[in-house]
């Protein structure tokens, strides 16, 4: 398999995921979020699409251009490739815990850890690619600024 294929392979699954998981939790986002106090630093809603958006071809890249070395580092790959499929997991469970369950503190606890999925994807990605690690850091730097907002909110409606 070409590299364009196992990069488009990767771009479609990771923008599929997001829009499962926005699907599942629409109705929360047009009726229960609206309702709850949120920080200044809230970005406005329309933001939120063309980002997620954004970071989820990019990660897709990035899984593309990893897989694409499994040729030549099979183990380190196929490692990395489970770091990101559990982050990509993570990614989407954040969404059901905050909208679907109505939950900011449990989404805060495991969007810690998604952080942490994250940032080792990011490590492990770095070291077969350097430009698939490049690809994550904005990923990493916005999941940052999600922690923080969701945290914020948990606090701001506890």
């Amino acid at each position: 398999m070409n590299k364009p294929l196992k990069i488009a392979i990767f771009v479609a699954t990771c923008l599929a995921v997001g829009f499962l998981s926005g699907q599942a939790t629409q109705s929360s986002v047009n009726t229960w979020f609206p309702m709850l106090i949120k920080p200044s630093f809230n970005p406005p809603p329309w933001v939120f699409s063309p980002v997620w958006s954004l970071l989820y071809v990019l990660m897709g890249v990035a899984a593309g251009l990893v897989w694409n070395r499994i040729d030549f580092e099979r183990e380190a790959v196929r490692k990395a490739l489970i770091f990101f499929a559990i982050q990509l997991a993570l990614n989407a469970l954040w969404s059901v815990l905050f909208f679907g369950l109505k939950n900011p503190l449990l989404a805060l606890i495991e969007v810690v850890l998604l952080w942490l999925m994250i940032y080792e994807t990011y490590y492990k990605f770095n070291k077969i690619d350097k430009v698939a690690g490049y690809l994550f850091i904005p990923y990493l730097l916005w999941v940052s600024f999600a922690t923080l907002l969701n945290a914020s909110i948990w606090w701001l409606n506890r």
